[in-house]
């Protein structure tokens, strides 16, 4: 397993397929790379994609210090630095779509293009989950609150028809501590001040049935980014690009395309 070592020591493990121009894949909160396992195919035919491992998750160390989105995106940089790699096309979803701004605001002359998916810019201008939402999540009984993240994450008829494994409800090798550092980095995201600085091309994409991270996002993100394109799923809910990749794989790809030269 290969590993990127930060400045203070600490390793992420990354993963790199497929052949072509650079594609950075970021998933979302307290998950690993394996967030991507049912549509990386789709990319891996035209790109090179890396992934890698946030601390605190999968392989990577998992030391218990705050952690932040913004930190997330310097963690990313690192692994592109052992790689060679000065400049990417990148997608993030949910929390890795909060990575993936400050990436782009922070550093723009390594993103060629960017797809913000599922995300939010948070803090006092990004639009909250519902109430209703944190209390089925914070059930005691924890089978009951996994069935309502797997609601959120789904409709009720791609379940029906997909017993699993799902690999989008978090890693399940994740200690305490680094599931608590998770929610508070992606709690604390707030980069409103910076999106306009956001140089590359840029993709909003959202489902519209997305409570998890309400779709009221997508429009705030693609207005505050210059230039940004918005694209809504109909009927999709947060984990849009696995229930409906036959949509947005094909979406995202034409996008890359285009935008990156």
């Amino acid at each position: 397993m290969p590993y990127a070592t930060t400045p203070g020591g600490v390793k992420l493990s990354y993963q790199v397929r497929g052949d072509g121009p650079p594609l950075v894949l970021l998933p979302g909160q307290a998950n690993d790379h394996r967030w991507w396992d049912p549509v990386r195919a789709d990319f891996d035919a035209a790109y090179r994609t890396i992934t890698f491992d946030y601390r605190g998750t999968g392989e990577s160390d998992k030391p218990d210090e705050p952690y932040t989105t913004r930190g997330f995106a310097t963690d990313v940089l690192v692994v592109l630095d052992e790689l060679g790699i000065d400049r990417a096309r990148v997608y993030g979803t949910s929390m890795g779509g909060r990575v993936a701004q400050w990436l782009a605001a922070d550093h723009p002359g390594r993103v060629t293009a960017l797809v913000l998916g599922c995300s939010s810019p948070g803090g006092a201008h990004g639009i909250e989950r519902d109430n209703g939402v944190r209390r089925s999540l914070a059930q005691p009984d924890r089978a009951a609150a996994e069935r309502a993240l797997l609601e959120l994450m789904y409709t009720p008829g791609w379940l029906a028809t997909h017993p699993g494994p799902y690999h989008t409800i978090g890693d399940p090798g994740m200690p305490a501590h680094a599931r608590r550092r998770h929610l508070a980095a992606s709690a604390g995201h707030d980069a409103w001040d910076a999106l306009p600085s956001i140089a590359a091309p840029t993709l909003v994409v959202h489902g519209t049935d997305d409570v998890f991270n309400p779709a009221a996002n997508a429009p705030l993100l693609a207005g505050r980014v210059p230039g940004a394109e918005l694209r809504l799923i109909e009927g999709a809910r947060h984990a849009y690009f696995e229930e409906f990749r036959e949509v947005a794989s094909p979406l995202v790809l034409d996008f890359l395309a285009g935008a990156a030269l």
